[in-house]
């Protein structure tokens, strides 16, 4: 019984980090469906790292954040763009903590929470560095 309850906590939380992280990307406008693959490579991987360590799966949302924003760094550019720091050069956010439940997308240069991860609306968004996702 305790292994059905672990897949459930394990398909929730991965369900949640998906509509979280899709959300945000919706919020910015980059919802695009090779983005969309993004997440959920994300997702994908962060399955076999629970299923290794199920005591981090309170972590999940924010890693598949942190995933994200990593792979479209790579492919597009920095997101989600601070909308803090308007007039200096754009950057990107980043989910604090690291490694931890309750995730925030949060401005390092100004140390300002600028909304929970799945809540970024209109706080911020596209890319810098590299323009249109597609």
């Amino acid at each position: 019984m305790d292994e059905v309850n672990n897949d459930n906590a394990l398909e929730q939380a991965l369900h949640g980090a998906r509509a979280l992280v899709l959300a945000d990307l919706a919020a910015s406008g980059v919802a695009e469906a090779e983005i969309v693959s993004l997440v959920e490579d994300a997702v994908s991987h962060r399955r076999w790292w629970v299923e290794q360590w199920p005591e981090g799966v309170g972590f999940v949302a924010g890693l598949v954040a942190q995933d994200v924003q990593d792979a479209l760094l790579e492919r597009y550019g920095r997101w989600p763009l601070c909308p803090v720091c308007v007039t200096v050069e754009p950057h990107a956010l980043e989910v604090e903590p690291e490694l931890g439940a309750d995730p925030h997308w949060v401005c390092a240069k100004e140390a300002v929470v600028v909304a929970r991860v799945g809540a970024l609306r209109d706080a911020g968004g596209g890319f810098a560095d590299g323009g249109d996702a597609l």
